[in-house]
């Protein structure tokens, strides 16, 4: 869900890790959510009041985890590592990232993500998506589906009963 920043106040640039973190561990229902402890988020995008993207500067501590293994029906997903090792878990399997590294995800590919910090130093990433509305988000690992109504995720199980 994008801030509504004026754009009289937005700023024009911001030291991204001066940015204050998201307070909301994870949008995700329990039990999902605590599985989501040591990742920290900063939303860059919506510092900034964007309306169409979304950026965020997210931190991994050791052993933490980006998100459920998911993917999305309409929202493309873009992710850069700017410091860390994590290992990127897809459909065709795990692989050790970089600094320097990227990796994208269309949307519709059915490619299921995420990233594992597996290393014993923190991970840094920029992780980049349209706001597209709409949008399905599918968890082959977990009894779980996502709609994004009206700017805000709506979660159920794979049954359709709401959380």
């Amino acid at each position: 869900m994008t801030s509504k920043v004026p754009e009289a106040m937005a700023p024009v640039a911001v030291q991204a890790d001066a940015v204050a973190p998201f307070a909301q561990r994870s949008l995700y229902p329990e039990p999902f959510a605590s599985r989501m402890a040591g990742r920290t988020k900063r939303k860059l995008g919506d510092v900034f009041g964007l309306q169409n993207f979304g950026v965020n500067h997210t931190v991994l501590a050791p052993g933490a985890t980006s998100a459920l293994r998911h993917s999305h029906a309409r929202q493309d997903e873009f992710i850069y590592i700017l410091s860390g090792t994590p290992t990127l878990h897809t459909d065709e399997g795990a692989r050790v990232l970089q600094p320097g590294m990227c990796a994208g995800f269309p949307a519709g590919s059915g490619n299921a993500h995420r990233l594992v910090n597996a290393s014993d130093t923190e991970v840094v990433y920029l992780e980049v998506g349209d706001r597209s509305p709409g949008d399905v988000v599918s968890y082959p690992d977990d009894d779980l589906v996502a709609h994004l109504v009206e700017g805000r995720w709506q979660f159920a199980r794979k049954d359709g009963t709401p959380y």
